[in-house]
C-alpha cells in the first residue's frame, strides 16, 4: 500500500510553484520598467507580481492532491 505524506506533498508543490514563478518575474520586471518609462499605469503589473509572491501560500489550505496539482503560476 502506498501512503502519501501530505505535508511533504505541500512542500514539493510550494517548491514547484517557486520555480514556475521565477521564470515569470523577469518579463514582469521588464514590463514594469517600460510602463514606468512611458508613464503608464503599473498597478496591474504590481498586482500580478504580488499574486506570484503569494502563490506558494495557496498550498497551505489544500486538502487533496488534486487541489495541489491544480495550483499553477500561470493563470
Amino acid at each position: 500500500m502506498i501512503t502519501i505524506n501530505f505535508d511533504k506533498a505541500k512542500e514539493v508543490t510550494k517548491r514547484r510553484l517557486r520555480i514556475e514563478r521565477a521564470e515569470l518575474f523577469p518579463a514582469l520586471d521588464l514590463q514594469f520598467q517600460r510602463a514606468q518609462e512611458m508613464g503608464a499605469d503599473t498597478s496591474a503589473i504590481v498586482a500580478e507580481k504580488q499574486r506570484l509572491r503569494d502563490l506558494p501560500t495557496l498550498a497551505d489550505p489544500c486538502t487533496t492532491l488534486d487541489e495541489l496539482r491544480a495550483l499553477k503560476a500561470t493563470q
